[in-house]
């Protein structure tokens, strides 16, 4: 939360695309003067506080595909393109089932949805997971293994894990401290979230 005072943080990067979960609407989105403004964005969600945001820092324009499906709330098939690239993205934040703590259920559902976007060559799946293998049930078919599975089927793989030569859920850096708490290291999403074709 509160994009607005770590989009600095982010910048420094040189971003051409970013995807931000749990970000708040564009109304509220006061940046510092110095901070260099967005040149195209989307945003979706309910809560004026917490919604999914996605912002260019490049020529990149951002456009959501009329595909989409409101029962995937938060998988957002986007198209992202210039003058020469366009790419399919799938702005994710995996939200929690009613009936269990299984985040990947989400994802799992509406990758099937989409199928037959995945099949494009240009595609990218990228945002805030919730999972990692650490966390599978071995009895359910939506865990985060079997997703990863699934993608590299549609002959999408893990950037992260591609460029780092590490197996899921046996990641050596932490992507996160849960609950801000420096002796709880995970590797999570954004960055174990990362896919392309």
């Amino acid at each position: 939360m509160a994009f607005r005072k770590k989009v600095q943080f982010i910048l420094a990067e040189n971003p051409d695309i970013i995807i931000v979960p749990e970000c708040e609407h564009p109304d509220k989105l006061n940046f510092e003067k110095e901070v260099t403004k967005p040149t195209d964005l989307f945003w979706h969600g309910k809560n004026p506080n917490k919604g999914l945001g996605v912002f260019s820092y490049s020529d990149f324009k951002i456009e959501p595909l009329t595909i989409y499906h409101p029962k995937f709330e938060y998988v957002l098939p986007l198209s992202v393109s210039n003058n020469k690239t366009k790419l399919i993205i799938f702005a994710i934040w995996a939200q929690k089932p009613e009936k269990h703590d299984c985040y990947t259920e989400h994802i799992w559902n509406a990758v099937h949805f989409y199928i037959n976007l995945l099949e494009k060559e240009s595609v990218i799946l990228v945002g805030d997971f919730n999972s990692n293998s650490i966390w599978d049930k071995p009895n359910r078919i939506y865990n985060h293994s079997n997703l990863v599975s699934f993608l590299k089927n549609m002959k999408i793989h893990s950037t992260y894990h591609t460029y780092n030569n590490e197996e899921q859920g046996k990641e050596t850096v932490p992507t996160l401290f849960m609950h801000r708490k420096m002796d709880r290291p995970l590797s999570l999403s954004p960055i174990v979230g990362q896919f392309f074709a």
